[in-house]
């Protein structure tokens, strides 16, 4: 098993490598979810965080994964029978008061995700050359908000003014065309592509209280990402490194 995540490892690297290019057409990427080793890398990678045993519309937990779980996964890819199932809606409290919108997906989704992540950051924010500035800190490896002010410390000189902007309902808007169209500008893999575009046209279940019972009611997602996935982050990179 350590010999085929090396494997997998060295392939993925040498798709950033390629990468360094900003203008190279990736091919042939779906053919990577075939690699029972690169759920196994997922499932290393997205078992740590903290909301992984939140269950989305069904009663799928990471508590159920298992090698035959993953191949069954795997075969549904194969075949072109995967179907994302639709994200739970929930909310949360932000500072001012208002709730923000989240979309939780189930595990199996959550794998996948994970999967097509990983090789959307090969493309998008190599190691040997990101498409992004080395002022952007959001949904990046090794970046965050103490990266962020890491380099105000020691580049910002004489700052008299700090300005918050933030662009208004942002997930909830993006054009799925646009975002497709964009997404193809790198990648000619329409499988790949296809993928991607389940996810966004899987809709959510949002709940809805009726004579004091809570129940779910399916919503079709014409616009929009769900905050809450694991794809959305670099999938809106994807799109902001363009615009």
């Amino acid at each position: 098993m350590a010999y085929a995540i090396n494997k997998v490892k060295m392939k993925l690297d040498g798709l950033a490598l390629r990468n360094r290019n900003a203008n190279y057409v990736n091919k042939d990427l779906y053919r990577m979810l075939y690699e029972e080793e690169m759920f196994v890398m997922a499932y290393e990678t997205i078992r740590v965080n903290k909301g992984i045993t939140t269950k989305g519309v069904s009663n799928t937990s990471v508590d159920g994964i298992s090698m035959e779980k993953i191949r069954k996964i795997i075969a549904s890819l194969r075949n072109g029978s995967f179907k994302p199932r639709p994200c739970r809606r929930s909310y949360i409290l932000k500072p001012n008061g208002k709730k923000r919108p989240l979309g939780l997906p189930d595990f199996e989704e959550k794998l996948v995700q994970q999967c097509v992540t990983r090789i959307l950051g090969c493309i998008y924010d190599s190691p040997y050359k990101s498409t992004f500035i080395d002022k952007s800190h959001g949904f990046r490896k090794d970046r965050s908000c103490h990266t962020a002010l890491m380099q105000m410390k020691y580049s910002f000189r004489g700052v008299n003014y700090v300005i918050k902007a933030d662009v208004k309902g942002f997930f909830d808007n993006v054009d799925h065309h646009v975002l497709i169209n964009i997404l193809r500008r790198r990648i000619n893999d329409e499988r790949f592509i296809q993928l991607i575009w389940k996810f966004l046209r899987a809709g959510i279940m949002v709940r809805v209280k009726e004579q004091k019972q809570s129940n779910y009611v399916y919503q079709k997602t014409f616009t929009g990402t769900p905050q809450g996935g694991i794809i959305t982050p670099p999938t809106q990179k994807a799109t902001l490194s363009f615009l």
